[in-house]
């Protein structure tokens, strides 16, 4: 059994980097295809071309099973939607997303607040007496 598992091992590798690299592209088209739902009015129209067209290469290349193909199309369509990533997150940083921080302004906030710093003291039932 031992020597089956080590006869098999470099196979075994290679249908698990398979796996992964499929993995990884069905997430970017995943990806790839949400953004361009979500910001598909501030996308160029060639922009989108270019995008559906690497999704489409990538759907196709994952029909097979040669892995360096897949990484290829990946890389192509992650290159492709790199401008819709530069939407998004302009996009998010304009309306109420992430701003730039400014470490002055919660300082003076913190030295407007009325605070009243004071010093208390337990007192128990027994102590009443």
């Amino acid at each position: 059994m031992i020597k089956d598992a080590e006869a098999h091992a470099d196979e075994d590798r290679k249908v698990r980097e398979t796996v992964e690299v499929r993995n990884q592209a069905d997430a970017m088209i995943h990806s790839a295809e949400k953004s361009l739902k979500d910001l598909s009015e501030q996308v160029e129209e060639d922009d989108k071309k270019a995008i559906e067209n690497a999704i489409a290469d990538l759907k196709k290349a994952m029909q097979g099973s040669d892995k360096e193909a897949i990484e290829a199309k990946t890389q192509a369509l992650a290159m492709a939607s790199s401008k819709l990533a530069e939407k998004a997150y302009s996009a998010g940083a304009g309306e109420g997303g992430p701003e730039p921080v400014d470490a002055n302004a919660s300082s003076q906030a913190n030295a407007n607040d009325d605070v009243v710093d004071a010093e208390f003291e337990e007192v128990k039932e027994d102590d009443k007496k």
